[in-house]
């Protein structure tokens, strides 16, 4: 995986994807986690899991994803599953820290939410 593939991933999900803000710190872990994981999943051909609600919302919110990975960056249908989940992974580790550690919004964590 280079910083270019992960930088591509990242920009689609930047711009597309309202799911990664949520109001709460716990919300944004528990999406960020939820759909990249789903995602992941889609792009190495596992069956998804969809037995609770919230399954449910991740892998709609993947199936999306996955599709767009797909259709905006060549590259992802040619790697290997160790390569899309290391990708994967990365994304995930970057939006924790983009869109939760270095967050300046103050009420993500604010005791009376």
């Amino acid at each position: 995986m280079t910083t270019e593939k992960l930088d591509q991933s990242f920009a689609y999900v930047e711009e597309r994807c309202l799911w990664q803000f949520s109001s709460r710190t716990w919300d944004r872990e528990e999406n960020i986690g939820g759909v990249i994981s789903a995602a992941a999943g889609l792009l190495t051909g596992e069956k998804p899991t969809a037995e609770t609600g919230m399954e449910r919302l991740f892998y709609a919110e993947a199936r999306t994803m996955a599709a767009d990975l797909k259709e905006r960056l060549s590259w992802i249908e040619g790697a290997d599953p160790a390569e899309i989940r290391a990708l994967m992974q990365a994304l995930k580790e970057r939006l924790l820290d983009v869109i939760i550690v270095r967050s300046k919004n103050r009420e993500l964590s604010h005791s009376l939410y």
